[in-house]
């Protein structure tokens, strides 16, 4: 068996990368970004290995296609790359250090999920080509991974509420009515079975966005986990989250958001509470039996990302209202909103930027206790922003006005929005420990079904 290219050069010259729902939008984007940001900002013998996952196998040959001509044009036009790489540069030199695998799983079929992971874990991957500027993969393994960033997920929406939108834009602005709308229809009580042949149900918005993510990075703790004594940092698990989630969207009383016609926003809460207490006292106990290590090792961290505003297929609008849909998500940008990137490719920062910092730079900023988002600026440059999450704040801590000002975090803030004081903190907390709790009893019921 020939030894995979990455073989070849030191561990801390490779980084090992998996996005779910890979085939388009953000996730796609996600991937470009990745692809375009390691090339030009690490060493010139360094190599990228990056995992898509698509819920078809058709899907992940177009993935890796139009993954490897994204990565070819940058190689060819990239004027960083090549002012980096001097005057005797060949681009190929840049696409043979970029390999791009793939695994299909189907988040809402958890049988899926449980033979993607083995086949992480001890099974073996390709990835054929006969282009010159791609290295040929066959049955390779994965040594490790470094981050592994849950983008994939549905809306549950069937269209739009028209009183509503104007309701929206006359109280609280086209701003705010476009960053955090009301408008959106979602259907109520959507369940599936997510073992085949099982009479049990589960909630297809929460089994998509929150549970089966939640049993994949369980199972792939061993490869996220590192012996203490490498010079690697600890694995990243990267929730992406949505900036439309408060308080009000989520309840204990209904976990799985059948009774709530904000399926999406309810499971985009509870993505907030579990990664950014997943280092805190009240979830520590089911947290580390969820991230189960032996104690000459350590387990991942878990870091918090969201998009901003991103016009994607996922919420349902036909030709003429996506059009002009997107003219007002330039509009409103234009007017100084920062949370409207609108692109996949503008919205993937924040996940990408997680996955590429430094470790130093991450624990610095106590990075596991920020929501971190995607922003631009009028002009469409884009940069990483932190995110006041409602009974959080920015950094899990009461913070006074006069500091909040001067940090500039008071831009582009909800309106309404009262500021985090120590109650309500504790509250949060608690309501972490619980869901870590309730994810744990549900993991273990459906461990058993699997």
């Amino acid at each position: 068996m020939v030894p995979p290219p990455w073989d070849r050069v030191r561990e801390k010259d490779t980084l090992f990368v998996l996005v779910t729902g890979a085939n388009s939008g953000i996730g796609f984007g996600i991937c470009q970004r990745l692809i375009d940001e390691y090339l030009t900002t690490r060493s010139l013998t360094s190599h990228l290995i990056l995992i898509p996952t698509t819920r078809s196998h058709k899907k992940s040959q177009e993935t890796i296609t139009n993954l490897r001509e994204h990565a070819k044009k940058f190689a060819e036009s990239s004027p960083a790359l090549r002012s980096r790489a001097g005057q005797n540069y060949n681009p190929q030199q840049a696409t043979r250090r970029i390999h791009i695998l793939s695994v299909q799983i189907d988040l809402c079929n958890l049988p899926t999920i449980a033979t993607a992971a083995n086949q992480l874990l001890s099974g073996t991957l390709s990835s054929p080509s006969t282009a010159p500027e791609f290295e040929s993969l066959t049955n390779v393994k994965i040594p490790r991974l470094d981050s592994i960033i849950f983008n994939a997920g549905i809306g549950g929406w069937y269209g739009i509420k028209w009183p509503k939108v104007a309701h929206n834009i006359f109280t609280k602005g086209i701003v705010s009515a476009t960053t955090w709308p009301t408008f959106k229809g979602g259907n109520l009580g959507q369940i599936i079975t997510p073992v085949p042949d099982s009479k049990e149900t589960m909630g297809e918005v929460f089994c998509a966005n929150v549970f089966g993510h939640y049993l994949f990075a369980q199972k792939l703790v061993p490869l996220l986990s590192r012996p203490k004594s490498s010079p690697l940092p600890p694995g990243r698990i990267i929730w992406e989250s949505s900036i439309d989630a408060d308080w009000d969207t989520f309840s204990l009383d209904d976990f799985q958001a059948l009774k709530t016609d904000a399926a999406y926003e309810s499971t985009k809460r509870l993505t907030d509470i579990l990664a950014l207490t997943s280092s805190l006292p009240a979830s520590k106990p089911y947290v580390d039996k969820y991230l189960s290590v032996s104690e000459d090792k350590t387990p991942p961290k878990i870091y918090l990302a969201h998009p901003g505003i991103v016009q994607t297929t996922l919420f349902p609008l036909n030709a003429f209202m996506f059009f002009w849909y997107q003219v007002v998500l330039y509009l409103v940008r234009w007017m100084g909103s920062p949370w409207h990137p609108i692109t996949g490719y503008n919205g993937s920062n924040a996940p990408a930027w997680l996955a590429l910092q430094e470790q130093e730079a991450l624990d610095a900023e106590h990075a596991e206790r920020v929501k971190w988002g995607s922003a631009a600026d009028r002009w469409g440059r884009n940069y990483v922003r932190k995110t006041e999450v409602d009974g959080w704040g920015w950094e899990g801590r009461v913070e006074e006005m006069e500091e909040l000002r001067k940090q500039g975090k008071l831009v582009g803030r909800k309106g309404g929005m009262a500021l985090v004081k120590e109650e309500r903190l504790v509250e949060f907390k608690e309501l972490g420990g619980s869901v870590w709790r309730r994810m744990e009893e549900l993991r273990g019921e459906w461990e058993k079904r699997i």
